[in-house]
């Protein structure tokens, strides 16, 4: 049975990943525990348990102190039956007195039991947690295994080496206007992984700007190798992105290299978004060709930066108007969110 013992410990380290350190521990926790109820609360003695993994043994032990007469049953050990135990041993000596497992009572074995199946468990959210945390605002692919007709959430199955667990993606977190089944294989990024009281909670989305930038560096080996470099993402998820880049080489275009051959990197990127459009434009220092390149597809006459520093005040020519604003507004609104500047947009008859 010692040997099984073992055997088991072996087998869950080798299949689920749990160190054997860890299930030793938990292990000892949930004998001492059932001994502890077995003997009732009043029960004080020195109880202890020796795990002999190079015998294969496990043993539970009293330490009593060796007596000529014995008064306490439970803190002592009469002589005549310590030297059995230890054959020189002495009064005054403390001797570890093995303790019969066919003493436990059935409820003190089912209380092990519990110890052992919870430590497995919480091993194994623990090893999922620090899987899937190494994994924060990165890619993943993943497995739609059910949708909720209801709330429209789908259900991802996600893997990270030989770590499965389920994530749900919100109806906020999917794109505008795609269409999942159950089967489809599909890009998600991971926004945070959580601790709850169910295991790993991962946060999954595919409307997160951080998801458009994991895949152009996917796309785009200058963006990988960091010789192109993403300043800056402004995203509404199903409609269009703004994306500023940037890079040191001279010799390197950045919107050359994002667009690609024929706009072949750009339009993958597209297909993934479903149709999103996706505004690519050139970082710059100076922040009035900055926003003006902000505002593309628009021609923009002037930029003035105002004294709060933070804000500034745009011409463009009335015939480009509608275009620097965007349909509701949302040009606009990307741009500001892309430089992170306030923009009053004017047209030039009003400004003169």
């Amino acid at each position: 049975m010692n040997a099984e013992f073992f055997s088991a410990v072996e087998d869950i380290e080798k299949e689920k990943g749990i160190p054997r350190e860890y299930m030793y521990d938990k292990i000892t926790q949930a004998m001492l525990a059932a001994f502890r109820k077995d003997n009732g609360e009043e029960y004080d003695g020195d109880v202890q348990v020796i795990l002999d993994e190079e015998n294969r043994r496990i043993q539970l032990v009293e330490n009593k102190t060796v007596v000529e007469e014995l008064e306490d049953p439970i803190l002592e050990v009469d002589l005549k039956s310590a030297k059995k135990i230890v054959k020189g041993a002495h009064v005054g000596d403390v001797v570890a007195v093995p303790v019969e497992t066919k003493n436990f009572g059935r409820i003190a074995a089912q209380a092990a039991k519990q110890v052992i199946i919870q430590g497995i468990r919480e091993a194994e959210r623990g090893i999922i947690y620090d899987e899937f945390t190494s994994k924060e605002h990165e890619l993943m692919t993943g497995v739609v295994s059910r949708i909720d007709p209801r709330t429209g959430s789908a259900s991802i199955k996600i893997n990270s080496n030989a770590e499965f667990t389920e994530a749900v993606l919100l109806p906020q977190e999917r794109i505008k206007g795609e269409e999942l089944r159950e089967g489809d294989r599909i890009k998600v990024y991971v926004v945070e992984v959580r601790r709850s009281t169910k295991g790993p909670q991962v946060l999954i989305s595919r409307t997160h700007p951080g998801f458009v930038k994991r895949l152009f560096e996917l796309e785009v080996p200058e963006i990988f190798d960091g010789t192109v470099e993403i300043k800056s993402i402004a995203r509404e998820a199903g409609s269009r992105t703004k994306m500023s880049v940037w890079s040191a080489d001279e010799n390197v275009d950045p919107i050359g290299a994002c667009v690609g051959n024929r706009g072949t990197r750009v339009a993958s990127i597209v297909d993934e978004l479903g149709g999103e459009k996706i505004d690519i434009i050139k970082y710059s220092e100076n922040m009035e060709e900055y926003i003006a390149a902000a505002l593309s597809p628009a021609d923009v006459v002037s930029v003035t930066m105002l004294e709060d520093g933070r804000s500034c005040r745009v011409i463009v020519p009335d015939s480009q108007l509608s275009l620097a604003i965007g349909k509701e507004g949302q040009n606009a609104r990307l741009a500001a969110k892309l430089t992170g500047f306030k923009i009053d947009i004017k047209p030039e008859s009003q400004a003169e």
